[in-house]
């Protein structure tokens, strides 16, 4: 049997039972990083070989894991915090069980994307995980527009280094949407930051955040229709919060639907005033 076990998110106390015992039952523990495993299993008071598991080399794992399970062995597979496979290595693990007819097993326990969807304070069903926001301009295009057309709950990983660039991408292209930043969760720091996204950046602006991250976001279709009268008020928040005319005009286009030659006209000339 080969367990993928759930580990903590940053307290230690929410290590499950289950997953102790299959610590102490199982021949070796594969794991993405093995000296954080073994700050683990030193907490545990548990001594097991531990190989290395990572998403460069899983496939070749993979392989020695099958073998091993043939054998008879039962093994344990960790990655560095949460469940395997969601962001993380694991999947190739399962599929490998799968095709070999090989009996695995999921032990529950800490999870950073449903606990953040809860904390968010935001309606929890439905809601769609993406695991870390795209890096790449092209990947983030396609994504961006699904969100356009979205009208639940989204998340994202993101490191916090990322985090104010993602949260004004978000801003540019779906507009002043509700969301919040929640960091350090079950740790001693944990904080959830909630408000639209234009506040979020300001105050990331100012302070980034540290730890490790998750955006939660209120995504709403958009409404193509739009007054004048509405756009310029629009402009004019974004003027008088320090948005350059470019700024404001790319933020009210995507928030608003308008388009972004008419958006900037309208703002250039407001800035005129």
């Amino acid at each position: 049997m080969l367990y993928l076990c759930a580990t903590p998110i940053g307290n230690l106390g929410d290590l499950t039972p289950r997953v102790r015992e299959a610590f102490s039952a199982c021949s070796a523990v594969y794991c993405e990083d093995t000296r954080r495993t073994l700050t683990l299993l030193n907490h545990c008071g548990i001594k097991k070989p531990l190989i290395s598991c990572y998403r460069e080399n899983e496939h070749m794992r993979a392989k020695e894991v099958v073998e091993r399970l043939q054998a008879g062995e039962t093994l344990v597979y960790v990655s560095d915090a949460g469940m395997p496979g969601v962001s993380d290595p694991g999947e190739v693990l399962v599929r490998a069980c799968i095709e070999n007819n090989l009996p695995y097993s999921v032990l529950p326990g800490a999870s950073a994307v449903l606990t953040a969807a809860v904390m968010s304070g935001f309606p929890v069903v439905p809601f769609t995980f993406y695991g870390f926001f795209p890096r790449e301009k092209k990947a983030q295009k396609p994504l961006l527009e699904a969100l356009k057309q979205t009208n639940h709950l989204v998340l994202f990983y993101e490191s916090p280094n990322r985090v104010l660039s993602t949260l004004k991408t978000l801003l540019s292209a779906l507009g002043d949407l509700d969301a919040a930043v929640l960091r350090e969760l079950t740790k001693l720091h944990e904080e959830t930051v909630r408000g639209p996204l234009s506040a979020l950046i300001e105050r990331y602006a100012a302070a980034p955040p540290r730890g490790e991250c998750v955006v939660t976001l209120m995504c709403r279709v958009q409404e193509q229709a739009i007054s004048a009268e509405t756009l310029e008020q629009t402009l004019q928040t974004l003027l008088e919060r320090g948005s350059s005319v470019r700024d404001a005009a790319a933020i009210a286009a995507a928030q608003l639907g308008v388009s972004k030659k008419e958006a900037y006209t309208t703002a250039l000339r407001l800035a005129k005033k």
